[in-house]
């Protein structure tokens, strides 16, 4: 009876040790290390877009959709690290110089751009301010530069701006990219932006209306310029097994613990997830501590190989997450484990 109890754990935990299995989920990583909100403050941002009162819009200006345009995109930019600043052309004027970015320290700058200024003799020097972004802030940043521009593309005055653009371009590279806010309302300027957007692959364009309208719209917008999303994969590489309230690893597992070590050793951005786990004899508070003891003996395992501690996370699941029934020995002997999962 004994012999025929054995052979049955045997087939169980080779059944369960031969289950591996991904379990992915999506996270936000960033496409840029900085952005900027650079927003055109020109005498034509001052008019009505397309001559109409588009209150629907943020206002009855261009400057008071642009204003709109960045709070709305604010409160959807996750925090993922970026460094991020505020600043107007006609005339150049910093908001926020860069900093860490968070939604939080973003809106008040946002708040502070002012909608109601002198409209006459106010020209549009949009080349000129393209210039003066480059020589601060954008010249001393590193890494990857999204620069939103908030126009309506009218420029009457200095340098050609997609001739600042296509400067930049090429000095950079695909280090700079433009995120091209649309609110032009003739056709120069939005040939103007079009252009702009055209010069490098990282560039997305859109009109301002339909982001204000069209908050699908806005989350396709930012997926463009700031993030994408990847697969989060974790994959169950084994689990080892432990004889009742005991948490020292067992000779017959050694080698799987050998391989385990092996893979990470050859993958140095993998993560390790180590789950301990107990049958449901003793106190959920006992079998708590005993399951991290077990979590805890694989990672001195991991450790002792070489593998740096800030890669491992040992955690206890105690009796909570049971594979099989705790109502016979078969069940508890595969309840009381170390789950090994790698996440990449």
């Amino acid at each position: 009876m004994m012999k025929k109890f054995n052979v049955v754990v045997v087939m169980l935990i080779a059944l369960v040790l031969g289950l591996v299995g991904p379990a992915a989920a999506k996270k936000q990583v960033p496409k840029v290390d900085n952005f900027i909100f650079f927003v055109d403050h020109s005498s034509s941002m001052a008019f009505s877009y397309k001559g109409q009162r588009y209150v629907q819009f943020g206002g009855v200006s261009k400057i008071m959709m642009a204003k709109s345009l960045a709070r709305e995109l604010n409160k959807m930019i996750p925090e993922l690290g970026y460094k991020a600043g505020l600043y107007t052309f006609a005339p150049y004027k910093e908001y926020l110089g860069m900093a860490p970015y968070t939604q939080a320290g973003m809106a008040p700058a946002i708040e502070k751009i002012k909608t109601d200024y002198e409209i006459y003799g106010r020209l549009t020097p949009m080349g000129w301010g393209l210039e003066d972004l480059d020589k601060l802030p954008i010249s001393t940043l590193s890494g990857k530069t999204g620069v939103f521009i908030f126009s309506d593309g009218d420029s009457n005055r200095g340098v050609d701006p997609v001739a600042v653009a296509q400067s930049l371009k090429g000095k950079y590279g695909d280090k700079l990219c433009f995120f091209i806010v649309d609110l032009s309302d003739n056709k120069h300027g939005q040939e103007v932006l079009k252009a702009i957007a055209a010069l490098g692959g990282c560039n997305c364009i859109e009109l301002g209306e339909e982001l204000l309208r069209n908050e699908a719209a806005r989350t396709k917008f930012l997926e463009c310029a700031l993030y994408e999303w990847i697969e989060d994969e974790i994959v169950i590489f084994r689990s080892i097994y432990f004889d009742f309230d005991k948490y020292n690893i067992k000779k017959e597992f050694v080698p799987v613990l050998e391989e385990g070590v092996s893979i990470v050793q050859g993958k140095p951005k993998t993560l390790v997830i180590l789950e301990g786990h107990t049958d449901s004899i003793g106190s959920e508070q006992y079998n708590m501590g005993l399951g991290q003891r077990r979590a805890d003996s694989v990672k001195a395992f991991f450790v002792k190989k070489g593998i740096d501690a800030s890669r491992i996370e040992a955690i206890s699941f105690g009796e909570s997450d049971p594979v099989a029934t705790n109502k016979t020995a078969q069940g508890r002997a595969l309840n009381r484990r170390c789950v090994i999962k790698f996440k990449n």
